[in-house]
């Protein structure tokens, strides 16, 4: 390597460098140091004895860590689908050219600028049983009955999903819309020579240039899909009777609630392996459908 060639590098770790220790400090540490404390009892205050497996043996056989972690995974399951449909199709909308094209974009993202306890406070307000907006609403077009929305195990879940797309639906939206702005025009221009319909060009040009983009959004979405907490502890608390709650508000009350960081560090790491797995199995499919 040459004099000039090292002096480049050596400038180039500089720039690097603040990055690399913040990193490592805020991300590979916590990481090797939630690891060391899953084989310990470990309270608030201090490391206690080393038990090794014991904590991965007991979440085993733990009945609410498979509970919450299948509220979670139904969670993913009623929101993810959802919200790529809904994404694409408010992209596709934002991306028309009509005077409304500045309003629908800046209405479909401003919501996921609101904080989570802004959006899980009017929320609440909104769906109070008796003087609530919603309720109100529903009185005046003639249904008598009194939804109380944060008790019933259905009407939670429809109150947690339907917040949970309307706040974040703007985030993939945007990731859509760069798709569709990266799509060449001359395609378009092509297919209408060809005779071919709107519909036939969203078929055979729109969406296999999304594909990308769409396999992009949808690890995203599982990913914080299966890292829902504060806005269901803010609206449900985890009710009715633990219907609602899922693995991370159960690991936060193990760990800050019951004063054992060792168990609550265990779950996290299932947790983290899961979603490991869960982003290794997209990748794969990824690059075998490319090859």
């Amino acid at each position: 390597m040459s004099k000039k060639a090292l002096k480049q590098d050596l400038r180039a770790s500089l720039f690097i460098m603040p990055f690399l220790i913040t990193y490592m400090i805020f991300t590979i540490f916590p990481i090797i140091k939630g690891l060391e404390m899953s084989l310990y009892e470990w309270t608030l205050v201090r490391k206690l004895e080393f038990v090794g497996l014991e904590n991965y043996q007991k979440m085993l056989g733990d009945s609410k860590f498979w509970r919450t972690l299948w509220n979670t995974t139904l969670f993913v399951i009623f929101t993810t689908p959802t919200m790529v449909i809904l994404a694409l199709i408010l992209a596709l909308l934002a991306n028309m050219r009509t005077r409304l094209q500045t309003f629908f974009r800046s209405a479909f993202f401003i919501p996921s600028i609101l904080s989570v306890a802004v959006i899980s406070f009017l929320t609440v307000f909104m769906l109070q049983p008796y003087t609530g907006l919603v309720n109100t609403v529903l009185h005046s077009i003639g249904i008598e009955a009194e939804p109380f929305w944060t008790t019933d195990t259905v009407l939670a879940w429809i109150t947690i999903v339907v917040v949970t797309l309307w706040w974040t639906v703007g985030f993939n939206m945007i990731l859509f819309l760069a798709g569709l702005q990266d799509i060449p025009g001359s395609l378009y221009e092509a297919s209408e020579i060809d005779g071919a319909t709107p519909w036939q060009q969203f078929l055979h040009i729109t969406l296999p240039q999304l594909i990308p983009i769409g396999r992009i959004v949808l690890l995203l979405q599982i990913l914080a899909s299966y890292k829902v907490f504060a806005q269901i502890l803010l609206i449900t608390e985890g009710g009715p009777n633990g219907a609602t709650r899922p693995l991370i508000q159960y690991i936060y009350e193990v760990g800050f609630t019951q004063n054992n960081l060792g168990y609550a560090a265990t779950m996290s790491y299932a947790l983290f392996f899961l979603l490991l797995i869960l982003s290794i199995i997209q990748l794969r499919s990824q690059r075998l459908e490319e090859k």
